[in-house]
C-alpha cells in the first residue's frame, strides 16, 4: 500500500473523530495529514511526508487555531430565550403579590408572581421588575422604593 493512502486514512479517521468531538484540533491535524498525503502522492520520501505533517500541523495549531477560536467565541450577544428572557423585564401587578402568590402581566402574558422580599406586599397596579423565575412563578420587586423616607 502506498504511503499517501495511509495518510488519507489517517486524515479520514481524524476527521471522523473531529465530528464526534467538535474541538477543531483534530480537524487541523486531519488537514496536516492531507498535506503529508499530498507530498506522498508526489512520490517524495517518508521523511519529507513526516516533515510536511509536522510543519503543517504546527502552522495550523499556532496560526489558524487562535483565529478560529476567536471567531467561534466572537462578540455576538447571547440571545436569552424562554424564562431567562423574562428576567429584568418590567411587569404590572394585577393582583397583590406578597408571601402569597398574586398575578402580574409580563409582556402581554399573565404570570403567577410573588414578592422577591417575602415581607413586602405589592399592591395591584404597581410597576415591578422581574428579578427571577422559580418554576412558573415570577419573583418581582417594585421599581419605586416601597418604604417611606
Amino acid at each position: 500500500m502506498q504511503s499517501w493512502v495511509l495518510w488519507l486514512i489517517v486524515a479520514a479517521v481524524l476527521g471522523t473523530a473531529e465530528l464526534m468531538t467538535a474541538t477543531l484540533d483534530l480537524l487541523l491535524l486531519a488537514v496536516a495529514a492531507l498535506a503529508a498525503g499530498g507530498i506522498g502522492a508526489l512520490g517524495l520520501g517518508v521523511g519529507l511526508q513526516l516533515l510536511a505533517f509536522a510543519v503543517t500541523a504546527a502552522a495550523m495549531i499556532t496560526l489558524i487555531r487562535p483565529l478560529a477560536r476567536r471567531h467561534l467565541q466572537s462578540s455576538y450577544p447571547q440571545l436569552r430565550t424562554g424564562v431567562a428572557a423574562l428576567i429584568g423585564r418590567e411587569a404590572v401587578v394585577l393582583t397583590p403579590c406578597g408571601r402569597e402568590p398574586g398575578r402580574v402581566k409580563i409582556g402581554g402574558e399573565e404570570w403567577s408572581a410573588r414578592a422577591y422580599d417575602p415581607d413586602l406586599v405589592i399592591p395591584a397596579g404597581t410597576t415591578v421588575d422581574v428579578f427571577a423565575i422559580e418554576g412558573a412563578t415570577a419573583l418581582v420587586h417594585p421599581q419605586e422604593d416601597p418604604w417611606p423616607h
